[in-house]
């Protein structure tokens, strides 16, 4: 049974990437890309997670300090709550559709979309991902689960800060008053 818990969040994982590859392959032609540096610097802040999470010899023992006891009860959460934020993070990326980009991209005939999971958040890909790694920081019950949640969160946040100029720019008004009625990640909050 020890397997299977050693095994759950890398497979639930892999499984999501493995989607999101292939989701990947039938989006629109892009108009405008984001520089290289930023995606260089997400695909970066990305390995130092998967890094910090896949092992347990980095010479930073504060990294491993346990902030409440490990067991069932934080692992069944945490697994509820990454299967829940990758699912919210699904849902998202179908309705996005053929809009979709890995990188802060302006499509070819794009669309401002607003509805679905987009009616919650402007960024529920964010949201879905970011609770992803809530769940497994509350599993894994140690500070490095929330040092990764911290660098993920930055590294989003960048980006969302960069779409969001780019969609005022595309979309004028009609941004500005999606984001006057909406949240960024977490609805009434953030």
């Amino acid at each position: 049974m020890l397997w299977f818990y050693e095994s759950f969040f890398p497979v639930v994982w892999t499984a999501f990437f493995v989607y999101w590859q292939i989701k990947a392959i039938h989006t629109k032609t892009t108009q405008r890309l984001e520089p290289g540096a930023s995606r260089i610097f997400r695909v970066l802040v990305f390995l130092m997670a998967i890094v910090l999470l896949a092992t347990t010899s980095i010479p930073l023992p504060w990294l491993y300090l346990q902030l409440w006891p490990s067991g069932l009860w934080p692992f069944w959460l945490g697994a509820a709550l990454t299967v829940a934020g990758l699912l919210f993070a699904v849902w998202a990326r179908v309705h996005l559709g053929r809009n979709w980009s890995r990188s802060v991209t302006i499509k070819q005939d794009h669309e401002l979309i607003t509805t679905g999971p987009y009616a919650l958040v402007r960024h529920p890909i964010y949201t879905g991902i970011l609770a992803g790694f809530l769940g497994m920081a509350i599993a894994i019950s140690q500070v490095r689960g929330f040092v990764v949640l911290a660098l993920i969160f930055f590294a989003f946040w960048i980006k969302l800060r960069m779409e969001e100029e780019w969609m005022r720019s595309q979309f004028g008004e009609t941004y500005a008053t999606y984001t006057r009625h909406s949240s960024a990640l977490v609805p009434y909050i953030l």
